[in-house]
């Protein structure tokens, strides 16, 4: 799974996701995309099974770029535990998405191959999603 080498904080607050995305909403590298169109965190597992399924899908042809990365931590309370003592463990890491994002690019392939690949990675996501190409 993706998670950051280091960061300056453990911890984080959760905070809101307010607005859309100010950055990353373009295509920069390949020809076809996939744009967020509601705001969520999605885990590292998610990114991970998403970019699985569209290299299974394309058979390794063309080049993928994944163009979010989960710096977020999430931290869980142990199951049982009375209110108080403190902010709970780090658990897992996710990226913190708003509509608009671009989340995974592909280029070098033909438009249906990746636009079933696309769909694919769509159904393994908590939000919705749409196909976009460059133009």
């Amino acid at each position: 799974m993706l998670s950051p080498k280091r960061t300056k904080f453990r911890k984080q607050h959760r905070g809101r996701m307010k607005g859309i995305s100010s950055r990353g909403s373009r295509i920069c590298f390949g020809k076809y995309a996939l744009q967020a169109l509601d705001p969520a965190w999605i885990t590292s597992r998610q990114i991970e099974a998403g970019r699985r399924a569209m290299t299974r899908n394309t058979r390794r042809d063309g080049k993928i770029w994944v163009r979010i990365f989960p710096d977020k931590s999430v931290t869980v309370k142990p199951i049982e535990t009375r209110m108080g003592s403190g902010k709970g463990s780090p658990e897992y890491w996710v990226a913190v998405i708003k509509p608009g994002r671009i989340l995974y690019e592909m280029g070098g392939i033909e438009e249906n191959i990746a636009k079933k690949a696309i769909s694919i990675v769509a159904s393994k996501l908590p939000i919705r999603t749409q196909f976009i190409i460059s133009g």
